[in-house]
């Protein structure tokens, strides 16, 4: 199982908006896989190259590459702190990248994939630099929407030109961007319509979001350019531009490469560097690609066109590249968009709550769970301080956290230890066969990405289970110690399918109740953030994320507790938040409109 996850862009720290699409859903697909027993390769990184980097450093007197080294560290951590469990996370700055970036480019290029083209680039009147066409704003000439980007527009989906937009303007400053006569380099996007067009028919199971959008992208395919005149980014790898100071590939091009350089990288530091190949050659594995709904154009349609163009089996044909008969995506799992105060979370607009602000005041599963059960997986959804305290308090506190608390402090106080089942009932049955079932039930969920679902049958199980506490009342049963006994295991064990159930949404919690059941060891692996050196680029260090995840415990199963393992008296799970907070949010949190 390929996880292939958005790569964050290093112009400053992420947003819970941006963890809610590419982060926690993908975290939590790759936990289960890994608790079935599928080999997971989860890989990502910093996307550093394009003009917003350069923008960025010069707005914080820096160069680009402090300003990446900077953002990488910073992101790296975040995501860390948060528990995303990443084979390899890593950066487009390193020489493996360049090199692969360059080395499908000369597939495509080889192949016929790649045209020269002169055309109408967009330049800052005052500065002199080209301008992105994300950074470049108007009106949609299609549907009049007003926030439309130079490349796309999000209110109607098509593809757009910066010269298209009506009354366009640069997002830096406002100004009128200057449009002017440059050669680039053009993804000869129509000669794959055939192929592209029979491939996503073939993608009926899809989530219904990205289905609709990906209904009529053949439609409207035309040359995209895959150069910029830039200074910042991979060089082109052909005589007569390698060695122009202002021409670089484009951030996206290399950027959707990322996915399969990782994996390179990954097997490289691994010990053999042949290993991507089971990820990537292999007819049997099975590629996710995990992102926000304004990356599904990229993952549904530009990087299969790479794949196939590499693979020589565009409608042009042409010869297999320099890797072989690269895998194309199995399933896009697209998120929709976490807004607050129905605007889209936005740095730039002044509508964020940092990622480091969240964790460092509530820790990482209240918000990985926030996500999983109130996220946007399939329409845009609000989030409310109101919504999240409520989940928090009432469900993670006083669900769960009370089954936990209860079930081991009884045990502990009664026996020490967990007690026997010497006198079952019925009733014992009934729960467990509940939370057995469970199992199958939320996995089918798990492994269609509807994680919903999937957190809700786990929980359902703890109501269960606190409503079996409440009817078996063990806490009047001092004269029938062995039915109060029975109770007391059936809880226990209960407890324990549920932390199973719920271990992909909350492993941080998930190691905890491990322990506190009596359980020794590693339950629930967390990623590492390591400095490494670059494999090819001397002198050059980078953050990366890793984990030994092998070594950890969590089976997707019921596993039978152990009679008389000792159990000591635990500790609170989730603190309850003041519900004060619902009504201000902390103090931290710049709660303001988009406008």
């Amino acid at each position: 199982m390929l996880t292939a996850v958005a790569w964050p862009y290093a112009n400053g720290p992420r947003h819970i908006g941006h963890v809610s699409g590419f982060g926690v859903p993908s975290d939590v697909f790759s936990r289960y896989q890994r608790m079935i027993g599928n080999r997971v390769l989860m890989v990502s990184g910093t996307d550093e190259h394009g003009t917003p980097i350069t923008v960025q450093a010069d707005n914080e007197g820096l160069t680009p590459q402090q300003t990446v080294d900077k953002y990488a560290l910073q992101i790296g951590s975040d995501l860390q702190g948060l528990g995303l469990s990443y084979d390899l996370f890593t950066r487009t700055t390193t020489g493996n990248h360049a090199d692969v970036v360059q080395q499908i480019f000369l597939s495509l290029y080889r192949n016929g994939y790649v045209v020269p083209r002169t055309t109408t680039g967009a330049i800052s009147p005052s500065t002199g630099r080209t301008l992105p066409d994300r950074y470049i704003e108007g009106t949609c000439p299609i549907c009049g929407y007003d926030g439309a980007r130079g490349d796309q527009c999000d209110n109607c989906g098509n593809q757009l030109d910066p010269t298209d937009l009506i009354n366009p303007r640069s997002r830096v400053n406002g100004e009128k961007p200057e449009f002017v006569e440059t050669e680039h380099l053009f993804l000869d996007l129509p000669a794959f319509t055939d192929t592209l067009g029979k491939w996503l028919s073939t993608r009926t199971d899809w989530r219904p979001n990205v289905l609709k959008f990906t209904k009529n992208l053949v439609d409207d395919m035309r040359p995209r350019a895959i150069t910029r005149d830039l200074d910042w980014g991979v060089k082109v790898p052909l005589d007569g531009w390698r060695d122009q100071p202002l021409k670089r590939f484009y951030v996206w091009f290399d950027a959707v490469i990322g996915y399969f350089s990782a994996s390179v990288e990954w097997a490289r530091r691994s010990g053999n560097p042949d290993a991507w190949q089971e990820w990537w050659t292999n007819p049997d594995a099975r590629g996710y690609y995990f992102m926000g709904k304004d990356n599904i154009t990229f993952h549904a349609q530009i990087w299969p066109a790479l794949l196939l163009g590499h693979n020589g089996a565009g409608d042009r044909g042409g010869e297999i590249g320099t890797y072989g008969t690269l895998n194309l995506p199995d399933e896009i799992v697209s998120s929709e968009f976490l807004t607050m105060s129905g605007s889209k979370f936005s740095t730039s607009r002044g509508t964020v709550i940092y990622v480091h602000d969240f964790l460092r005041e509530f820790g990482p599963d209240t918000l990985r769970y926030f996500i999983s059960v109130a996220g946007p997986e399939t329409q845009d959804t609000d989030f409310t301080w109101d919504e999240f305290v409520r989940r928090t308090n009432f469900e993670l506190a006083n669900e769960w956290g009370n089954l936990v608390n209860r079930s081991i402090s009884m045990a502990h106080k009664n026996n020490g230890a967990i007690p026997a089942p010497t006198k079952p009932a019925a009733a014992d049955e009934e729960l467990k066969a509940l939370s057995r079932k469970a199992f199958e039930t939320a996995g089918g969920h798990l492994q269609r990405s509807r994680f919903k679902l999937a957190a809700a049958e786990a929980m359902r199980v703890v109501t269960a289970a606190n409503r079996y506490l409440s009817d078996q009342e063990p806490w009047k049963l001092k004269e029938d110690p062995e039915r109060r006994d029975a109770v007391l295991h059936t809880a226990l064990q209960v407890v324990s399918d549920a932390n199973t159930l719920l271990t992909p949404f909350l492993p941080h919690s998930a190691q905890k109740v491990h322990e506190a059941l009596g359980g020794t060891g590693v339950w629930a692996a967390q990623p590492e953030l390591q400095e490494v050196e670059d494999l090819d680029i001397a002198g050059r260090t980078n953050p990366i994320l890793t984990g030994d995840y092998a070594r950890e415990q969590a089976r997707w199963e019921s596993t039978p507790i152990e009679v008389g393992r000792p159990l000591a008296k635990p500790s609170p799970l989730f603190a309850k938040l003041d519900p004060k907070l619902g009504e201000t949010g902390p103090e931290w949190a710049p709660i303001e409109s988009a406008e």
